[in-house]
């Protein structure tokens, strides 16, 4: 039986992670980690990052008879998450703040101190299969959630115990009440914990500078260049987004670009969103790296379905998502051909790469 420290975050899923752990007669630590959300003022009720949920995770951890502590986090996740989310739509881009939080804070900050602890494992409550090194979809594909794990570390993989990626939402729940957690029956956090209430243009104005280009007035152009209106920041924008552009188009209109240096935002016909190829940078390998023409699947949004795609180009040095230098001559940024066309690819959010079942790596598409 293995030392495993349990990433608690005051919901059902990981409680539930915790508590079939202690099942199996595993000695486990409970961690909740103290990120940026109790630092700046009061938040709305929700079901994780919140001084609530530290009391919810403490109650579960007391319920099993395990330690519990809280992990102050707050200068890394503002490090590693809130700059890079500000400055990604600085650049015209939509960023998914999760994977960076996954890829650093809740993986690499919590194997530390999992180490430091004395730990061998570490544990959450992620639908997704951590086998024998390698990184699977959750069984329950409804809720899998392995699309957000592509920037972890291979050796925090090897390290990483998910108890309930062989199970559905409700088998999770069902164990919950079987054991009479407090956190059954709480919903699920579904918004950005940093932007609780949805409006992440006002965390963009409180970090950016004044007369930031990103929050600041521009053309609304067509892909032939006519200027057809104008808006209050490109940062307001996403490809594929068709709500607040002007009307009276034969047909809708949708973004197809954002160019921050002239802070232009390009619109267009349904067509011109659809992609024959895309591009990843920043790629973290969870397996072997693919050559050219090597065959794969690729899901460009969390729900999206996965396309069949083929290594056309891949170059550069692979480094590990915490700076710890290259780790060999192995592709660092890659291009796929798709073998359909892929709609609203948007620059900023990830490609992550499947064979079947299993995470082959990820990066963030350019």
């Amino acid at each position: 039986m293995a030392r495993v420290l349990v990433a608690m975050s005051g919901g059902v899923d990981s409680s539930v992670a915790a508590a079939l752990l202690v099942e199996q007669g595993h000695e486990v630590i409970g961690a909740t980690m103290r990120l940026f959300c109790y630092g700046e003022g009061p938040v709305p009720d929700r079901p994780c990052c919140s001084l609530d949920s530290i009391r919810d995770a403490q109650g579960v951890a007391e319920r099993l008879l395990i330690p519990h502590y809280v992990l102050d986090l707050e200068d890394r996740f503002h490090r590693d998450v809130i700059a890079d989310f500000v400055s990604e739509y600085a650049r015209g881009r939509t960023p998914i703040p999760c994977v960076r939080c996954n890829s650093f804070t809740k993986f690499g900050d919590l194997l530390a101190h999992a180490e430091a602890l004395g730990c061998d494992a570490i544990a959450t409550g992620h639908y997704a299969r951590a086998e024998n090194g390698r990184l699977f979809r959750g069984l329950d594909r409804a809720k899998d959630q392995s699309y957000f794990l592509w920037g972890i570390r291979r050796d925090v993989i090897a390290k990483m115990m998910t108890p309930v990626g062989n199970l559905s939402k409700e088998e999770t729940r069902d164990v919950a009440r079987r054991l009479g957690l407090a956190t059954a029956e709480k919903s699920e956090s579904q918004e950005i914990c940093f932007v609780p209430d949805g409006d992440y243009v006002a965390v963009l104005a409180r970090h950016l500078p004044a007369g930031a280009p990103a929050l600041s007035p521009g053309p609304i152009v067509t892909t032939s260049g006519e200027v057809i209106g104008a808006h209050e920041g490109y940062a307001r924008y996403t490809i594929g987004q068709r709500r607040g552009l002007p009307g009276g188009a034969a047909h809708p209109r949708f973004v197809v670009g954002l160019r921050p240096q002239t802070r232009e935002v390009v619109v267009g016909d349904d067509a011109d969103l659809a992609a024959h190829s895309v591009a990843i940078e920043d790629v973290n390998w969870l397996a072997d790296p693919l050559d050219d023409g090597a065959q794969c699947e690729i899901q460009i949004r969390s729900r999206s379905r996965p396309v069949t795609a083929f290594v056309a180009m891949c170059y550069g040095e692979s480094v590990s998502p915490v700076d710890e230098g290259p780790v060999g001559a192995i592709p660092r940024t890659l291009t796929v051909r798709l073998a359909e066309p892929a709609r609203a690819v948007a620059p900023g959010q990830s490609g992550v790469l499947y064979r079947g079942d299993q995470v082959l790596g990820g990066g963030v598409i350019a």
